[in-house]
């Protein structure tokens, strides 16, 4: 039987310098995975530009009283169609109904309920140039248009996606300016944007103004004043940045 050989000294010295160099990668991956940890800060920016309104949203009624329901509805839908034709007559925009009611009408006497009648309204929606809204709202009563159901007034679309564009920038910047705050307070350096959120970039709607009963025209009145304002428009960012 062959007996097994002594490992040479000189063997040995090769062994042991691998042996060492495969501890000392063990033990420095810790430490290398460490250092390649991504550190980042997570912050957000808003911005508001305001727009110039110019077009003006309306909704008009038309309500009429009848002994009968179709008495009611026919008055109703005869006026309706008269303001509808002006309306259609002077280019309005986005013209459409947006509500057609009929109610029965009751007298109340010491508690008792007594049937008098039904009373039929019937609302349309449109949009127009402000400037063109009080001298319309005037020739709309006299058509026939008895409620005023709301007025609001808002920008273009155009001039609304260029606003929500500097918004952004401004939401943007924000941002980054608050990184850069952060970060020199703890004499931390800001590297680069390593994701992006945009968390919306939008107009809120106008308010709903409260609903208002036309008086009876007379002939000498002034015309409607109808004056615009601003609309906001606001967006936010939140990025997310190493250092």
């Amino acid at each position: 039987m062959k007996l097994a050989q002594p490992v040479s000294g000189w063997n040995c010295l090769k062994v042991l310098p691998l042996t060492l160099g495969f501890l000392s990668l063990t033990l420095l991956s810790p430490a290398l995975a460490q250092e390649k940890m991504l550190r980042t800060l997570t912050v957000s920016g808003r911005g508001t530009e305001n727009v110039a309104t110019s077009l003006t949203l309306v909704r008009l009624g038309v309500e009429a009283q009848g002994k009968t329901a179709d008495a009611a509805q026919q008055e109703a839908a005869s006026r309706s169609s008269a303001v509808v034709a002006l309306l259609r007559s002077r280019k309005v925009d986005k013209l459409e109904t947006t509500g057609i009611n009929l109610n029965p009408n009751y007298r109340y006497d010491n508690g008792k309920q007594t049937l008098i009648g039904y009373i039929a309204s019937n609302t349309v929606s449109f949009r127009i140039a402000t400037e063109k809204a009080g001298p319309l709202l005037d020739e709309a009563v006299k058509a026939g248009a008895t409620r005023i159901d709301g007025v609001s007034f808002i920008a273009t679309d155009e001039a609304i996606a260029v606003a929500q564009k500097q918004a952004l920038r401004e939401a943007t910047t924000e941002a980054q300016q608050q990184a850069d705050v952060v970060l020199g307070a703890l004499n931390l350096t800001r590297k680069e944007v390593v994701s992006i959120q945009v968390n919306g970039a939008f107009a809120p709607p106008p308010p709903v103004p409260v609903n208002y009963k036309f008086a009876a025209p007379q002939a000498e009145a002034a015309s409607t004043p109808v004056v615009g304002g601003e609309q906001q428009v606001e967006a936010s960012v939140t990025l997310q940045i190493s250092y």
